[in-house]
């Protein structure tokens, strides 16, 4: 059995440390060679307009705008449908790769034999 990952992140510049995490163990399991399936909602959903990741900032912390590249080339991104519309946010204003899918794609990935889902 294949095992895979989805992380959903709800957390942004609000709680900088939880956000953080979430995008670190993501890049983690991609660089180990796990299927990762990374959701970006809540405050999260700002990452993945360009330029918004190269503006947070955590002591200690790997640059977020790598992680999220990480996990982009070897993982999937999504926004969360609802996050997206509550921030005016369409498809055009996201990062090349990230997508915009709603709770049912959500429970659809974490419902897959082998998967294993985190939430931050």
């Amino acid at each position: 059995m294949t095992r895979s990952l989805v992380i959903k992140v709800t957390a942004g510049e609000d709680s900088p440390e939880r956000c953080n995490q979430a995008f670190t163990v993501a890049a983690a399991a991609v660089a180990s060679g796990v299927a990762v399936s990374l959701w970006l909602t809540g405050e999260s959903a700002w990452f993945a307009v360009p330029g918004r990741a190269e503006e947070f900032e955590l002591p200690h912390a790997a640059p977020l705008q790598d992680l999220l590249a990480a996990v982009l080339a070897a993982g999937q991104v999504t926004v969360c449908t609802q996050c997206a519309a509550r921030r005016d946010l369409t498809q055009g204003d996201l990062i090349g790769g990230v997508r915009i899918a709603g709770a049912a794609t959500f429970v659809e990935e974490t419902l897959h034999d082998g998967a294993q889902a985190l939430v931050y």
